[in-house]
């Protein structure tokens, strides 16, 4: 059986025969590497021989925000009660999420061939907090993929944590919606819907635009509020 750097070297030959930039192998061996120190197992026993996993990885993986024409882009969004879910599911499917736009979607894409699957996080980054998860969490290789109000949200591939079943054969198909609510979001929309119709009935277009204000303005500082509190009382773990 061939020693951990053995392995390794051949695992950086395979790679780099199917033209993975030289950055990119040296992120995938840390990740395993990382990983291999935390399960004490060897890399051959946890992954099998080196040239048959770099083939399962996919072959040329362009590196994250590099422009690739055959790549699937795809925008969507969730709840706050929702998107933490939505993200293990899309991430199983392959989707990586590139950066969240201005309006709060994940802005996402997946190569063929490439078959990763990813798995994410959210984090509370307000004020003193924001080091102290960044610290924690970027050596265990978390990666800042977007923010949003008072969070960060990670992703790292799961082929770092769950080796070879961390990789896809096959991807489904691109999910034909975009908006994913969860029934407590949708409950409380209808809510809002009935109040917005009474507003505007009884005080005309003045008081519904005030309702409007006052009610996105109030749930953005309660969510905030609630989040940040939670943050504080619970470090991140991995």
């Amino acid at each position: 059986m061939s020693t951990t750097e053995d392995w390794f070297a051949e695992l950086r030959r395979a790679l780099g025969a199917a033209r993975v930039p030289e950055e990119q192998i040296t992120r995938t061996v840390d990740e395993l590497r990382g990983h291999l120190a935390e399960s004490g197992t060897a890399p051959e026993e946890e992954f099998g021989p080196a040239d048959r996993f770099a083939a399962s990885l996919g072959g040329l993986a362009p590196a994250p925000g590099e422009p690739d024409a055959e790549a699937e882009h795809w925008t969507w969004t969730a709840d706050l009660f929702n998107d933490r879910r939505m993200l293990a599911v899309h991430g199983d499917q392959g989707w990586e999420v590139e950066s969240l736009d201005s309006l709060g979607r994940f802005v996402c894409r997946r190569a063929p061939g490439v078959a990763l699957a990813w798995e994410y996080r959210r984090e509370v980054l307000a004020g003193r907090r924001r080091a102290a998860v960044l610290g924690a969490l970027e050596p265990e290789g978390w990666e800042l993929c977007g923010e949003w109000l008072v969070y960060g949200y990670f992703k790292r591939p799961k082929a770092a944590t769950d080796g070879p079943a961390g990789a896809l054969r096959t991807l489904p198909r691109t999910p034909a919606g975009r908006l994913f609510l969860s029934r407590r979001a949708k409950a409380l929309l209808a809510l809002w819907a009935l109040a917005s119709v009474a507003a505007y009935a009884s005080m005309g277009l003045p008081g519904f635009a005030v309702l409007m204000a006052f009610g996105g303005a109030a749930a953005a500082v309660v969510t905030a509020n609630l989040e940040t509190r939670k943050g504080r009382e619970t470090p991140p773990t991995s």
